[in-house]
């Protein structure tokens, strides 16, 4: 087995991490960016309500995730996504919903 890629990265040895919770109203739902301070390598956003689960890596398109539905089937999104840029994310309308409770965390 050849590898085409092996992208590894530890900037400096230092690991941050920013984790919360954030509860939406019953209002439209809105795009909602997140500062972390550092660049994230790993995030994920849960949909605790519907359990639903969306994951993007360092290395895989922006906006992108690998998305777990709750009955465990997993599929790669392409076109709609966490998107990263610098030290932020954004969560699209289509993932952050009106009146829901999510969970999120990022590494860095």
């Amino acid at each position: 087995m050849a590898l085409t890629t092996n992208t590894s990265t530890n900037t400096g040895g230092i690991a941050n991490k920013a984790v919360g919770v954030v509860v939406t109203d019953g209002g439209a739902a809105a795009v909602t960016t997140f500062s972390l301070g550092f660049a994230p390598r790993h995030i994920e956003f849960i949909n605790l309500t519907d359990r639903i689960g969306y994951e993007w890596y360092e290395g895989m398109t922006s906006p992108g995730a690998l998305k777990s539905a709750a009955a465990g089937t997993r599929t790669l999104e392409t076109t709609e996504g966490i998107t990263v840029s610098g030290s932020t994310f954004t969560i699209p309308t289509s993932i952050i919903l009106a009146s829901k409770t999510f969970a999120w965390s990022a590494d860095g």
